[in-house]
């Protein structure tokens, strides 16, 4: 069987069918197999609705009294009824479902799987899922519960799997080094469990499989990287000594370790491959002056990439206040550079020393005389080609030392996997003078009567404001109820809904009209971004409305107040990230993280609440969410591991041994195309495939 196919060849799927799962991101047959379910039902031991408690309930029975009635003032439908069976009944509810009217029958048989809770002074059964008893295989009682995608929903991969049942047999295997057929008897066994023990036999294996790519994928690279040549960079003690002593502040030991790793690093004969990896606010853009310094008095080329043109604008100024006086000619390179075309000569005639800039760098008319360091900030902004492409504008069989900046704190375990073949070095201390930031959770009911008098003692003392949102302008609260008096005296937003830019920037623009308030969202022109932001730099706008496209981006010490709309739907990771948005400056800062409805913060809020140390909740982030989610903020979701969790260290410790075993038989890949295919999306982490 070739997984590599179009999913269109498995039997039963049509064209518009294909054209469904191919959105869904189900292009292959290999995608196909690997569909998972999310969930299974276990329709062994249904409960009786005599013995039923409240919680989450399986009952199986027969349904009539069956109604809708509609709810105006809600626009909601309510469709409820009866359950029956032989030891009572059940009052049973659906919103928004109308179709249950036409779909139950009151002649058949279903079991129902929902929540039986009291509601309005009665129990009821709420919105339970609904299964025909004769859809249920009798011999197992297990089933599998796939995710829905668009019309496609669990019956339809229910029937497309059952029809594809002997094509099982034919999945070629992945890792020569287990017995035959371990794979598609594991993926057999997840489709077609008997008891939920072939559920977890089949996805351990799984999981295996999947680290056993990845760190595959590490090791390969970072042998890759040992046989490429670099331009030895000598350590020059004296001219290092000289330029940390003219400094202006004292460095942190944090940034002192990770300089003194870098230098050594450039000292070898191959290139180094380095992540500097620093909390909000540590001073990673010090340590890379010091290293673009050092490659810079040895007679080399030095070029820092930044994901934008505002950013890179930041570097250079910081960056030319810095090196300029030690006689260092720097240079900006963006698309907007005037006299692009004789700087670009510059450059290549080694006029330049450091050229800072953004994609301009990348392009095949920016050459360099001798390009021996590469600095890519906010490394996951840019894609796999176009880090190559800065790499190959070093000299003839040379490859330039690289080193990649995030603000991003990677958990320990997932750098040993994911990161195995970079060395990192971590700031994990901030510098002196910078407070920690204050962090409340805050119901979004008590905005007006506590938060609002915060924000104008903020911008009275002549500090700016920052105000995330979720959605630009399609949340459940929309623009176009401004008119009314009752819209703008409510502070209250129930559970579940989201506050648009649009929308709460009207509504503090109407509350505090003396105040200059803008917005700010990804879908606006880059020159609209980069004015406002500038323009909030400048100190021009008080209170900027924004989605999480300020995330990263340029530092304004001035802004010392944080406000994030909705907290529990980011990650613990993505809230710190925001929060270090404040507290760039010596003023103490705070951030307000606002809760919806009534309901008590989770436990997760509470963490960001309690900790300021982005390293502790990336990890706590971690167990919560799993890799693919905290990797997929960082590179937009390269790594999506579905079944292994590299927390899991004595699997991860397994598979480590087992690469190396693999790889000391000295395998041809080209003999293992499954192998061969898998790893290359992860070699592709990096930035030498």
């Amino acid at each position: 069987m070739n997984l590599s196919e179009s999913v269109g060849e498995i039997k039963g799927i049509g064209p518009k069918t294909q054209k469904i799962l191919e959105k869904a991101g189900i292009r292959t047959v290999r995608d196909f197999f690997y569909n998972l379910p999310r969930d299974y039902e276990n329709f062994r031991a249904p409960r009786s609705i005599g013995e039923m408690r409240p919680g989450r309930v399986l009952i199986k029975g027969r349904i009539s009294r069956l109604t809708t009635r509609h709810a105006k003032s809600r626009n909601l439908s309510i469709t409820e009824g009866v359950v029956k069976d032989n030891t009572g009944m059940v009052h049973v509810v659906w919103f928004n479902q109308t179709y249950r009217e036409r779909q139950l029958l009151p002649h058949r048989e279903y079991y129902f799987n929902g929540v039986y809770e009291l509601k309005n002074g009665r129990y009821q059964l709420t919105a339970p899922d609904v299964t025909l008893t004769t859809d249920i295989d009798v011999s197992s009682g297990i089933m599998p519960i796939y995710a829905s995608h668009g019309k496609l929903k669990t019956a339809s991969f229910k029937r497309f799997i059952k029809d594809s049942r002997d094509k099982f047999a034919e999945i070629p295997d992945l890792i020569p080094m287990v017995k035959p057929k371990t794979r598609s008897e594991a993926l057999f066994k997840v489709h077609f469990p008997n008891t939920m023990n072939d559920t977890i036999v089949g996805r351990n294996y799984l999981a295996y499989e999947e680290l056993f790519e990845l760190v595959l994928a590490a090791k390969l690279n970072k042998n890759k990287n040992s046989a490429l040549k670099s331009i030895k960079i000598a350590f020059d003690v004296e001219k290092i000594r000289d330029f940390v002593g003219k400094l202006p502040f004292a460095l942190t030991n944090a940034q002192r370790v990770a300089a003194w790793e870098i230098f050594q690093d450039m000292e070898k004969e191959h290139p180094m491959n380095r992540l500097l990896q620093g909390d909000v606010g540590s001073g990673k853009t010090m340590v890379a002056a010091m290293a673009a310094y050092e490659a810079i008095v040895a007679g080399f080329q030095v070029a820092i990439l930044a994901p934008t043109t505002i950013l890179a604008n930041q570097h250079y100024d910081s960056l030319s206040k810095l090196l300029t006086p030690f006689g260092v000619n720097v240079a900006l390179l963006t698309g907007d550079s005037a006299g692009k075309a004789e700087l670009r000569k510059d450059i290549k005639n080694g006029k330049i020393d450091l050229v800072i800039g953004t994609h301009a760098i990348l392009t095949d008319s920016t050459e360099f005389k001798n390009l021996a360091l590469a600095i890519i900030d906010e490394q996951h902004r840019f894609g796999v080609q176009q880090r190559q492409k800065l790499i190959e504008k070093s000299p003839d069989g040379f490859s330039p030392h690289l080193l990649s900046m995030t603000a991003t704190p990677i958990p320990r375990s997932l750098q040993l996997t994911v990161f195995g073949d970079l060395d990192v070095s971590i700031l994990n201390e901030l510098p002196k003078g910078r407070q920690p930031i204050e962090t409340h959770i805050m119901p979004e009911i008590e905005t007006r009567e506590k938060l609002y008098p915060k924000i104008r003692e903020t911008i009275k003392n002549g500090q700016q404001v920052y105000w995330i949102c979720k959605s630009i302008e399609d949340g459940t609260l929309s623009c176009d109820d401004f008119g009314s008096e009752n819209f703008w005296n409510s502070e209250k937003i129930t559970k579940g809904e989201t506050t648009s830019v649009k929308y709460r920037t009207e509504k503090l623009r109407r509350v505090m009209p003396e105040l200059t308030i803008e917005y700010l969202h990804g879908k606006m022109k880059p020159e609209e971004k980069d004015d406002i932001m500038e323009r909030f730099a400048r100190g021009e706008i008080q209170i900027l409305v924004s989605t999480t496209v300020v995330e990263v981006g340029v530092d304004v010490p001035n802004s010392t107040l944080m406000v994030i709309e909705n907290a529990e739907s980011y990650g613990l990771a993505q809230l710190h990230q925001l929060r270090g948005r404040v507290g760039r400056g010596s003023v103490k800062s705070y951030c307000f993280l606002l809760t919806a409805g009534d309901m008590k913060p989770s436990e997760r809020l509470r963490e960001v609440e309690s900790s300021t140390d982005g390293f502790h909740l990336a990890e706590v982030d971690l167990k919560l969410r799993g890799p693919g989610e905290i990797y997929g903020s960082l590179q937009h979701g390269a790594l999506d591991l579905r079944f292994a969790s590299v927390s899991d260290t004595k699997l991860v410790r397994r598979v480590q041994d087992d690469v190396e075993k693999f790889l000391q038989t000295e395998p041809n890949l080209d003999e293992y195309e499954e192998l061969r295919s898998g790893i290359q999306k992860y070699q592709q982490l990096t930035r030498l495939n």
